[in-house]
């Protein structure tokens, strides 16, 4: 029997930025309609000067307080951009918001120009990002568990510091860590909450097997650790107009072309009556949780992939 899966809408703050209108309010309109259409979480990206969009955690705690059943999560958040006491407080502050709906997807970022460019931007060593974010989050970890802490590092000087609220759940919200790496798997295996792989399908299940072998080191259960894949999407009748939306799209989003991000990240183009297939094999690698990203008409996309998606959810 197959496992059930949920259904994730990433809502469109890059998109905004790149076609000139900002406003807030559309992007919460949207949020709130796909918690109404049956989604069960919605998403946020990050990123600050690289592919400008609307800040995550603000955003988030927007979001949070519009609705009531999705859970809410950033795919991803780049935690060392920020200074982890402050990233602390705002994420305990947002999880007591949510009441406990908050997931963290986590990233080290891609190697590219634009990307160093923002890591130098705010002062951050981009070389040494891995460690960095492991450290990172373990002093988030420990603030969440209600620690007052000193904690002296290669990264981080802080001297006899809490935070309060805490979040929602003792020990804050899970912690789930995009990579599609054997490296990246590992470190998902040995400490985190969950893997949410951006890659081809191809990749998913030895992948996870890396994650699993991990955990089992570790001395963890890996049934414990959460799945999830991050899946971009462009549906139409004509399905070679469905490929030019989707090229055009990635043209737009990333400083590179779409052929090169296609083999990089998981995409479908083409009807309706091919993405049911193509969604099935990273269900069938594993993956439990799936989150969207609409490329054009997110309003038919959230209609459309509900209807075809949806027996998924309770398979």
């Amino acid at each position: 029997m197959t496992t059930p899966v949920t259904l994730g809408y990433l809502v469109p703050t890059r998109e905004a930025v790149m076609s000139g209108d900002v406003s807030a309010r559309p992007l919460l309109a949207l949020a709130e309609r796909a918690e109404r259409t049956g989604y069960d979480s919605v998403w946020v990206g990050d990123s600050i000067v690289a592919r400008p969009r609307h800040e995550p955690l603000s955003m988030l705690a927007a979001l949070a307080a519009r609705t009531e059943r999705v859970t809410i999560g950033t795919a991803v958040l780049l935690p060392v951009l920020r200074h982890p006491v402050v990233m602390a407080h705002q994420v305990a502050t947002v999880d007591r918001i949510a009441e406990g709906r908050l997931v963290l997807g986590v990233g080290i970022a891609t190697d590219n120009p634009t990307t160093r460019h923002e890591f130098a931007a705010v002062a951050v060593d981009f070389e040494r990002r891995v460690g960095r974010m492991n450290d990172h989050l373990g002093i988030c970890r420990r603030l969440w568990a209600g620690e007052r802490i000193t904690h002296h590092s290669d990264f981080y000087d802080i001297d006899d510091v809490a935070v309060s609220p805490t979040p929602h759940h003792d020990g804050g919200p899970p912690i789930w860590v995009a990579g599609s790496n054997a490296a990246a798997q590992r470190r998902v295996g040995e400490r985190y909450d969950g893997w949410m792989p951006i890659g081809p399908v191809e990749g998913f299940a030895p992948g996870l097997n890396e994650v699993h072998a991990a955990a089992t080191a570790e001395g963890r259960d890996p049934a414990t650790i959460a799945t999830a894949t991050y899946l971009t999407v462009s549906i139409d009748d004509d399905a070679s107009r469905a490929e030019q939306v989707l090229d055009n799209y990635l043209a737009a989003y990333y400083p590179a072309p779409p052929a090169a991000m296609k083999a990089l990240q998981a995409t479908y183009a083409g009807t309706a009556d091919g993405l049911v297939g193509w969604v099935q094999e990273f269900t069938d690698a594993g993956a439990q949780h799936l989150i969207l990203r609409f490329a054009g008409d997110h309003e038919r996309h959230m209609d459309q992939c509900i209807d075809l998606l949806g027996s998924l959810r309770t398979a």
